[in-house]
């Protein structure tokens, strides 16, 4: 293409973004770690050839650009430096400052050495038996997940006794190192014995639904520092976890209790038995759990007729039934008979299991011939008691 002398060259479209639009060489482009400076593990911070003219923007830039030649770890160093001199200027570490120990993604910095501390407190109802816990909050607990918190729960449990028969716990609150509670936790069929030889032992510990559950500390309370029907309120220290006497666990091993209630109705001329619940059944399934009913039988029984059965519950150690059963029976003859009351887990396809049993008339003895007695004194009333199941069939009974 020719040219006429004093004319504009012509330049063709693709000619132009060429020149003027071509980016050139790539740049790398800028992370956010370009901005917050990491050094090598263990490694103190890199510090400048000048200490006293470490400075801001100009003076990194110009180091930076002094040693372009220098290879990719070190252009790496030079941004780093000049992302902390655009912040502030370079400090040396003081010689009286102690040195800080390296940490592992998984490790866990707690700012004290204590686990936290426990906010409670215990009610012991001695009319109804029950030993009434309030977990209020917790304070300062040990953070156990990676992102330096925890998602913590209480856990109580009376020693000695079956851990999952008489274990209760709270809710679990999430991302929290000083949680609040605020729910009570209430154990049934606690009786005077009880309160003179056991120990609450109130357990803090971390949930984590892919893994094992974290325990964080506990604190145990003889619940014979109680007095009856009195609140005593606790804040106390959590405590590394204290190993159990399991021979004395063993020894002292129940298989549970069973609220029963009795009452002679005069109009009717029958013994009203009734089944109310049961407490801390012992677990008789693989799952932790039991299937239990109640039967009851007034002996001897010359027509095999005074046999009663409760509905069956599925999957619980703390079963409510609130069932009666009534036997036509003269008063005067009630001196001369035995309730056996027996309480069993229910298997498909096998046999059913014994979980325990107790029997009251006028052959027992302690709380159970009290019971009786108090049945016989006071007709037309209804007498509720406690009672502790034992390993012993009564009788010779079979299901």
């Amino acid at each position: 293409m020719t040219q006429r002398k004093g004319e504009k060259p012509t330049i063709s479209i693709q000619e132009h973004m060429a020149i003027d639009v071509s980016p050139g060489p790539i740049q790398p482009i800028k992370q956010i770690s370009d901005y917050f400076p990491r050094y090598p593990r263990g490694l103190p911070p890199a510090v400048p050839h000048q200490v006293g003219q470490a400075g801001p923007l100009r003076s990194a830039l110009s180091t930076s650009s002094a040693t372009t030649s220098a290879t990719a770890v070190a252009e790496s160093d030079h941004r780093v430096v000049g992302a902390v001199a655009r912040a502030e200027p370079l400090r040396l570490p003081s010689p009286h400052t102690p040195p800080l120990a390296p940490q592992e993604p998984g490790d866990i910095v707690s700012p004290t050495s204590t686990l936290g501390t426990l906010e409670f407190s215990l009610l012991y109802d001695q009319e109804n038996n029950a030993l009434h816990c309030t977990i209020n909050k917790a304070k300062g607990l040990k953070p156990m997940d990676h992102n330096g918190l925890s998602d913590p729960y209480v856990k109580l449990h009376l020693l000695p006794g079956a851990s999952k028969a008489n274990k209760l716990r709270t809710k679990t609150l999430r991302n929290t190192l000083n949680p609040v509670w605020s729910e009570t936790l209430t154990y049934y069929g606690i009786t005077d014995e009880d309160m003179v030889r056991k120990t609450l032992r109130i357990s803090v510990c971390d949930e984590d639904k892919f893994r094992h559950n974290e325990f964080i500390g506990e604190t145990r309370i003889p619940l014979k520092k109680l007095k009856p029907n009195q609140i005593k309120n606790f804040n106390n220290c959590l405590e590394k976890q204290l190993p159990v006497n399991k021979t004395e666990d063993k020894s002292l091993e129940e298989r549970g209790r069973i609220m029963i209630s009795l009452k002679y109705n005069t109009q009717k001329s029958c013994l009203v038995v009734g089944i109310i619940r049961c407490a801390h059944l012992a677990a008789m399934d693989a799952n932790g759990f039991s299937d239990p009913y109640v039967k009851t039988y007034l002996k001897p029984d010359e027509n095999k007729k005074s046999k009663h059965k409760t509905a069956v519950k599925k999957k619980t150690l703390n079963p409510e039934f609130n069932e009666e059963f009534c036997y036509d029976i003269k008063y005067a003859d009630l001196t001369k008979k035995t309730l056996e009351v027996t309480v069993w887990d229910y298997d498909i396809g096998k046999s059913n299991d014994f979980i325990g049993g107790v029997s009251l008339g006028i052959n027992a003895n302690g709380e159970r011939l009290r019971h009786w007695f108090d049945c016989l004194k006071n007709k037309d009333k209804k007498i509720e008691r406690w009672h502790t199941l034992t390993n012993e069939l009564p009788g010779s009974l079979n299901d």
